[in-house]
């Protein structure tokens, strides 16, 4: 009989490693599985009476794990996924959580199939300081939502296996999709490839909505300084949040512009410290994951949300390399 609670690691790379440092901190990490034997014994150092294993069916085969997070190379994803559900087990994926619509669909239908969750690795719906700016959009405090823009930037780690919108964007996508509740009706996207051949190292993405709502993603591994700056703007106020910065300030804004006989005039009101919890976004979602290892239905970073990003990053890559708008 499987132990609920007991969540297994998938891959022990950058990722992987904060995952295990969790659950382990949790008290629920039950083991670790990764092909590279250097990655298994800096595991066994750090954490010397968790089981290894080499790959993931030695695991699967125990039944003493309820729960599996997916940290490998977006490329493997969908094989481990759908290897460790056929065995009745819930899963979270990192994000990419595929690389094309139709396995990350296929992957829905196989979990309502087999009675499993399927979340999406999408860590960002759990930082308090976005569900604080949730809250605030909710409440209307600063009006009818009109624009978002996200700032993704650092010198940081290239892929291969994924472009920098694929490999960065995912978090900004799922939190666009957080606060508009709705799919953008036409995605533009241009970069630049500098590094690798057909692999964009630097992207701007803009997002139309309905009701008028604009957004745009920019995003790039390139970049001299870390800068992680997140802009809610709407018609009575304005929100900023620095992740980048040292104390990740929230702001709200009062803010904006009001027409005064048909001429825009500037309101320049106060600027207010939004205070929220230190809560460590990663431990959130790994909490969310095991509160649901029971089979109760995902809200936040379901596999709906998963296909939702997946179809606005293909999209957006069509339109990055075919350099057209996207319906």
């Amino acid at each position: 009989m499987n132990m609920i609670g007991k969540v297994c690691v998938v891959g022990a790379g950058n990722w992987g490693k904060n995952h295990i440092r969790t659950l382990y901190e949790l008290g629920e990490l039950g083991c670790v599985v990764d092909s590279n034997k250097k990655a298994l014994n800096e595991i066994k150092k750090l954490y010397p009476s968790v089981p290894l294993f080499s790959n993931v069916s030695e695991a699967i085969n125990l039944k003493k794990y309820s729960g599996y997070i997916i940290s490998t190379p977006a490329n493997t994803h969908y094989e481990i996924a759908m290897q460790v559900m056929n065995y009745g087990n819930h899963v979270l994926v990192e994000k990419p959580v595929a690389l094309t619509i139709k396995e990350v669909q296929n992957l829905k239908k196989f979990a309502d199939k087999v009675n499993v969750n399927l979340m999406a690795g999408h860590v960002l719906l759990f930082h308090p300081a976005i569900r604080k700016i949730k809250e605030i959009i909710s409440k209307n405090i600063i009006g009818n939502l009109q624009y978002i823009y996200s700032n993704r930037l650092n010198l940081g780690t290239v892929r291969k296996e994924e472009n920098v919108f694929w490999s960065l964007a995912p978090h900004d996508i799922s939190v666009f999709q957080y606060f508009t509740e709705s799919k953008p009706l036409k995605i533009t996207s241009t970069g630049g490839v500098f590094l690798q051949k057909n692999i964009h190292d630097t992207t701007l993405t803009i997002l139309e909505y309905e009701q008028n709502i604009k957004g745009h993603i920019f995003v790039s591994w390139l970049h001299p300084f870390k800068e992680h700056r997140l802009v809610v703007m709407g018609s009575k106020g304005m929100i900023s949040f620095e992740d980048s910065a040292e104390s990740k300030p929230l702001k709200l804004y009062s803010k904006g512009y009001r027409m005064n006989d048909k001429i825009p005039a500037k309101n320049d009101g106060p600027v207010e410290i939004i205070e929220y919890e230190n809560l460590e976004p990663l431990k959130e979602e790994l909490k969310y994951f095991i509160n649901h290892l029971d089979g109760s239905p995902l809200d936040l970073a379901n596999a709906d949300d998963a296909i939702e990003v997946v179809e606005i990053l293909t999209n957006a890559s069509e339109s990055l390399n075919k350099g057209v708008i996207i319906g």
